[in-house]
């Protein structure tokens, strides 16, 4: 019966722990699999890439979007047939501005309150004749009690066509959908990395395959199986550096084209609304640090799924 190979003796033992000189590397150093895996680390870097951006993304807008509500609020006064709207509007801006906890009163002009529709009515629409209520701002003192809700009860009173928006419900729906954005993002990352850890570990399974004689070799002469681990372990943290940072640069100039287009596109309506809903594309240089550190992690991950794999495909050989 034929032994294992771990337990065949061992020719040309090196001395001293120094093993012989190998005039061919274990692991191939370019062949089509190896280039093959780089292209899949690298797109698939580049899609965790621009799912943690837009993660981060959606979170910073969301920290605007509460930051700017937190301390602003907005009366909506409505066209009624029998009052007349200016009176309305003036009545309410006058009431508002007697109230302590508003710090600013800002009657918004017919022709801004017109422009706020044009991205979903189009430009040159004449609004005149349809029921456009008429908008005023309040901005508040954070810094005084908030005494707001017998200024809605006042106001009801003596301006029965205008209503009193804490904007507390948009604010659920866009901290609901930017939530929803953040887990999807962060969903999307730890796929890629395991679909990563799945690629290299069929790749290295392949090269263990391609290699087998080299590593029977490598036993008779001394080798042990740290000695080879760790030699597949380098050789694919190197290919994951490669696909890791061609990823990641390339999501980086993804981003930034974004925010360069987005910044020529800004005078227009569109450009502003999809700026308020979802803040710039920009993600600052904590965000690049993030973009770096998931092509680290690619990294570190094919150097340890090919490190675990290698160690378990010795343990079967034997």
């Amino acid at each position: 019966m034929c032994r294992p190979w771990r337990d065949r003796p061992r020719a040309g033992r090196a001395h001293d722990g120094v093993l012989p000189r190998r005039d061919q590397p274990l692991v191939p150093v370019d062949t089509v699999a190896g280039r093959a895996l780089v292209v899949v680390i690298a797109i698939l870097t580049f899609l965790a890439a621009l799912s943690a951006g837009g993660a981060l993304m959606a979170a910073r807008a969301s920290e605007q979007w509460r930051g700017a509500v937190a301390n602003e609020m907005t009366i909506q006064v409505r066209p009624d047939p029998r009052r007349n709207i200016e009176a309305d509007l003036a009545r309410a801006v006058e009431l508002a501005r007697a109230v302590p906890s508003v710090a600013e009163v800002r009657a918004m002009p017919r022709a801004e309150s017109d422009r706020l529709l044009e991205p979903w009515l189009g430009a040159g629409l004449d609004l005149i004749e349809l029921p456009v209520p008429r908008l005023i701002v309040l901005r508040l003192n954070a810094s005084v009690a908030n005494d707001l809700v017998a200024f809605s009860q006042t106001l009801r009173r003596e301006v029965p066509s205008a209503t009193l928006d804490d904007h507390r419900l948009w604010v659920r729906r866009l901290s609901t959908m930017a939530n929803t954005i953040i887990v999807a993002g962060v969903g999307v990352v730890m796929l890629v990395l395991v679909a990563a850890a799945l690629a290299v570990a069929f790749a290295t399974r392949g090269a263990m395959a391609g290699s087998r004689d080299s590593v029977e070799v490598l036993h008779l002469v001394g080798a042990d199986d740290e000695f080879i681990a760790r030699e597949f372990q380098n050789r694919f943290i190197t290919l994951g550096l490669r696909g890791g940072g061609a990823g990641g640069f390339a999501a980086v100039i993804v981003i930034a084209l974004l925010g360069w287009l987005a910044s020529a596109w800004s005078a227009t309506p569109e450009a502003d609304q999809l700026q308020a809903m979802f803040g710039a594309f920009e993600i600052g240089w904590s965000g690049y640090g993030v973009v770096i550190l998931v092509a680290a992690i690619v990294a570190a991950i094919a150097g340890l799924v090919s490190r675990v794999t290698v160690r378990h495909y010795l343990r079967a050989m034997s």
